[in-house]
């Protein structure tokens, strides 16, 4: 008999050991199921952020311009990507690298004015990576004079960037980054004085996902 009890001992053994790991098992499923719910609300959350910031800096920037720039309301602004466009006309002679008195006294009033609305929000500063200042030109003339004479320009846009003194110059210097276009996006059927212009662009930092992970370390200890 006892022979037989000790067979039916080690069997609830063996079921209650069974028991347990499925347990186990079953509370790492749970706790894994709420880690990636917590980490797609977390995502949800961040993704929703940085829409919301990208949404709101080209209005930002177009009424502040508008308020605080002479002249400010003939700039163009897309309301989409917040690309302000001069036209050359305001900053250099026909054919010409070489800003002219005027086109300096207007970026003096702009340049502070438009690195001000970078710096206002800390989610604007973290999201542009590079403020870039394109030349362009008309179809007119030949294309490696046109992309020669849009690099010259725009390097002469940031250049005098880095002679102002503003605020927040150093660290607007830091974003600046000169490129030439040429004829790339002109009309190449009509010479148009709307396609001669420097053009204020956004490079925006793509989120990065792999800070995401990170975020359970910061969570409180219970």
């Amino acid at each position: 008999m006892s022979d037989f009890s000790d067979f039916e001992l080690a069997d609830e053994v063996l079921e209650e050991h069974d028991a347990g790991i499925w347990l186990s098992i079953g509370d790492l499923m749970s706790g894994l199921l709420m880690f990636f719910a917590l980490l797609f609300i977390t995502v949800m959350v961040q993704l929703k952020q940085y829409q919301e910031a990208f949404d709101k800096l080209p209005l930002v920037i177009l009424n502040t311009l508008r308020q605080e720039v002479p002249g400010g309301e003939n700039l163009q602004v897309d309301q989409k990507t917040g690309d302000v466009s001069i036209p050359d006309a305001i900053l250099f002679d026909e054919g010409s690298a070489e800003l002219k008195p005027a086109g300096k006294q207007f970026l003096r009033s702009f340049i502070p004015v438009y690195s001000k609305v970078i710096f206002s929000n800390d989610e604007f500063d973290r999201m542009i990576t590079r403020v870039i200042v394109e030349g362009h030109t008309s179809s007119f003339g030949t294309e490696r004079e046109n992309m020669d004479l849009s690099l010259q320009r725009a390097l002469s846009v940031s250049e005098y960037i880095s002679s102002l003194q503003f605020p927040t110059q150093a660290d607007f210097k830091q974003k600046v980054l000169a490129a030439g276009r040429g004829e790339l996006d002109a009309n190449q059927q009509v010479d148009s004085p709307r396609d001669r212009k420097v053009v204020f662009r956004f490079q925006l930092r793509p989120q990065d996902w792999g800070k995401l992970f990170e975020f359970e370390s910061s969570l409180p200890e219970e």
